[in-house]
């Protein structure tokens, strides 16, 4: 090998390019900022959404007697909306929660129960519909995977969306729950 082929092949030849650990580095805090951001815009959102329906009034609780068992239900609570909007989501009162469900129906009317959650009661004068749906804010679920159950609070009608551990149990839920309703609305006609 002549000299200047040396020189020549010692100048293609290169070394393996050195990794730029602060550039790495900076990427990597750059991209946790963002997603610490992100979460933190999202958490604020929920909060003014709570604020915004602050004149929704406190949740009721079950009565100390509320008569025979009808139905029960165990399963998921998903979260409850505004009737009629299923991406209107409710937070107030921790309605927005998404959480197990233990759902008993009496004459009464429908107890929530909701571990780890706020638990409620629906008052059956306050029920307006029992339908299968496939979504409600953030879950959506075959045709009929879900309960929904439209109700009355304060001036608002809201929709809850549950799904029971066993699907079959939804339409005598959906059965049980309007005969109630057209039940309680006609005796409340006929009152009049």
């Amino acid at each position: 090998m002549t000299p200047l082929t040396q020189l020549t092949y010692a100048a293609e030849q290169k070394s393996a390019e050195v990794t730029d650990w602060a550039a790495r580095i900076g990427w990597l805090v750059g991209l946790a900022l963002f997603v610490a951001l992100v979460y933190w815009l999202m958490r604020e959102g929920w909060k003014w959404r709570g604020t915004l329906q602050g004149d929704l009034p406190e949740l009721l609780q079950a009565p100390d007697e509320p008569g025979p068992v009808r139905l029960t239900l165990s399963g998921r609570y998903h979260g409850s909306t505004t009737a009629g909007q299923w991406l209107d989501r409710i937070v107030a009162h921790g309605l927005g929660t998404r959480s197990r469900v233990e759902l008993t129906l009496t004459d009464a009317g429908l107890d929530v129960v909701r571990p780890g959650a706020a638990d409620f009661f629906v008052p059956l004068k306050a029920l307006r519909e029992a339908r299968l749906d496939k979504g409600i804010a953030g879950k959506v679920l075959t045709e009929g995977g879900l309960l929904v159950v439209t109700w009355e609070h304060g001036d608002r009608l809201l929709d809850s969306g549950f799904r029971s551990d066993h699907a079959a149990e939804h339409n005598e839920w959906v059965e049980t729950l309007n005969q109630m309703i057209n039940k309680d609305s006609n005796k409340t006609e006929g009152a009049r």
